[in-house]
C-alpha cells in the first residue's frame, strides 16, 4: 500500500480494510469445517483490485480492499469485496456470517488451512490456537513517514477502546452468552504478543524492540506482532486491529471514518509539535477491557481528567471535535453515524437483544442461537448491492 505523503496535500491519507468472515452451512447454520474450495477460487478470479484469501481455519475466508483514497471510496470497496464472498458462497451452498465469533459453534470441529505456516503456528500455540475461533476487522492508513506514523500511533491508543466498542460483535462463544460485548480479545489474548503496545516515539524505537524479539528468536518479523495497533509490516500504515468485524457496512464505513479523523487530527498535531501526553498504559488498557466488557455501555475512565465519563458522552464530544477532519475527508455523514451506533447499540447489543426475545417468545437456546446467526448472515448481506 503506498501513501500520498508525497503529494500536495501533507495531510492524506489512504486507507484499506481487511474483513474476517465465517462460512456458514444454511440449513443447520453451523460453520462449514471445510467448505466448499470453489468458493475461493471464484473469489480469486473475480477479486479485480482486491484480495481473497484463506484463513487459519477452512471455515473462514478473508479479503482485502484496494488501496482507497477516501471514506466513500472504502464503501464501495467494501460493497464490492463482501458481494464478492457473499456470491461465491451462495453459489456453493453456504452463508457468510459478519461477527467476529459464531454464536455456538464448536471450536474441536473446526479444521485448520493446510500449508507448514499454519500448522507450525498450530503446533507452536497449542490450546490457544485450538480455540482460535475468531475473526476481525484491521484497517490500514497511509499516511506521512515512518517516524510520524508511530508517533500517531501512539497517541492513537487512548481511543482503541471506543473504536472496540463501536465495532463489537462477539457476544456469544460456543454456545453461551460470554457477558463479553466482545469476547473475541479475551480468546485472542491467550497468545503472546497480543494486546495494547507501549508507547513509542520514533520508528528506530520500533525497529530495536522488533531487533530484541528477533535476536531472542520470539518471532521472524514484526508481522507476528499481534497488537491491538501496529505499524504495518506488509505496507507503510498504522493498522488497526482491535476491532471485531462489523456486521453491516454502514458500521464498518462508521469505524474507518472515525479512525481516519483521529488520524488526521494527530497527524496535524504532530506537525505543529502538539500531540496530547500521553497517559499511562494501564489506564487505557483498563478501558480496554470495560470495551471488551461493556461495548457502548461502558463508563470509561477519564484519561485526561479525573473520575468515569460515559461513553455517549465522550463519543459526542469527539465527533463534534473532528468536525473539521471529517469535512476535509468528505465524511461527515460516516462520522455521524458513530453516535447513531452509540445510541442503538452495536452489532453485539443487537445479537443480544434478538437472542432474549426469541427466548421469552418460547424458543430453546438452541433455536434462539440459530436465530441470531440468521440475524447476522442478514445483516451481513444489507446494503451490499443496493440491497
Amino acid at each position: 500500500m503506498s501513501t500520498k505523503a508525497d503529494s500536495g496535500d501533507s495531510l492524506a491519507i489512504e486507507l484499506g480494510v481487511e474483513e474476517e468472515f465465517f462460512l456458514v452451512d444454511p440449513g443447520t447454520r453451523d460453520l462449514l469445517p471445510d467448505p466448499d474450495r470453489g468458493i475461493f477460487e471464484a473469489c480469486r478470479e473475480a477479486s479485480g483490485p482486491h484480495k481473497v484469501v484463506a484463513e487459519f481455519l477452512r471455515s473462514q475466508i478473508e479479503t482485502t480492499t484496494r488501496v482507497c483514497g477516501s471514506v466513500a471510496e472504502i464503501r464501495t470497496a467494501l460493497d464490492e469485496t463482501r458481494r464478492l464472498v457473499l456470491d461465491a458462497a451462495a453459489s456453493h451452498g453456504a452463508a457468510v456470517l459478519a461477527a467476529s465469533t459464531h454464536p455456538f459453534a464448536a471450536w474441536d470441529r473446526q479444521v485448520v488451512t493446510a500449508g507448514q505456516r499454519y500448522e507450525q503456528f498450530a503446533m507452536t500455540y497449542q490450546q490457544a490456537v485450538r480455540e482460535l475461533l475468531v475473526g476481525g476487522m484491521h484497517v490500514h492508513a497511509g499516511f506521512g513517514d515512518p517516524d510520524s506514523r508511530v508517533r500517531v500511533m501512539t497517541a492513537l491508543r487512548r481511543h482503541l477502546p471506543l473504536l472496540h466498542a463501536l465495532s463489537a460483535s462477539s457476544p456469544f462463544s460456543s454456545g453461551r452468552e460470554t457477558g463479553f460485548k466482545s469476547y473475541r480479545l479475551t480468546i485472542f489474548g491467550s497468545l503472546p504478543r497480543t494486546g495494547l503496545p507501549g508507547p513509542l516515539g520514533s520508528w528506530d524505537e520500533f525497529e530495536g524492540l522488533v531487533a530484541h524479539y528477533r535476536r531472542m528468536d520470539f518471532i521472524e518479523d514484526s508481522s507476528e506482532l499481534w497488537w491491538d495497533i501496529r505499524p504495518s509490516r506488509s505496507y507503510p500504515t498504522v493498522e488497526l486491529r482491535v476491532c471485531d468485524v462489523c456486521q453491516t457496512i454502514d458500521d464498518a464505513v462508521s469505524v474507518v471514518a472515525l479512525y481516519a479523523c483521529l488520524v488526521r487530527r494527530l497527524l496535524r498535531q504532530d506537525r505543529e509539535g502538539g500531540l496530547p501526553p500521553e497517559p499511562p498504559t494501564e489506564l487505557i488498557a483498563e478501558n480496554c477491557w470495560l470495551a471488551q466488557r461493556y461495548g457502548l455501555l461502558a463508563f470509561l475512565g477519564n484519561t485526561d481528567g479525573a473520575g468515569r465519563m460515559d461513553i455517549e458522552e465522550y463519543a459526542a464530544a469527539l465527533v463534534e471535535d473532528l468536525a473539521d477532519e471529517a469535512e476535509a475527508l468528505g465524511c461527515r455523514a460516516e462520522l455521524g453515524h458513530v453516535l447513531h451506533l452509540v445510541r442503538n447499540g452495536a452489532g453485539a447489543d443487537r445479537q443480544i437483544d434478538h437472542f432474549r426475545l426469541r427466548r421469552l417468545e418460547g424458543d430453546s437456546e438452541e433455536e434462539a442461537l440459530r436465530a441470531v446467526v440468521d440475524l447476522v448472515v442478514e445483516e451481513t448481506r444489507r446494503g451490499v448491492g443496493g440491497e
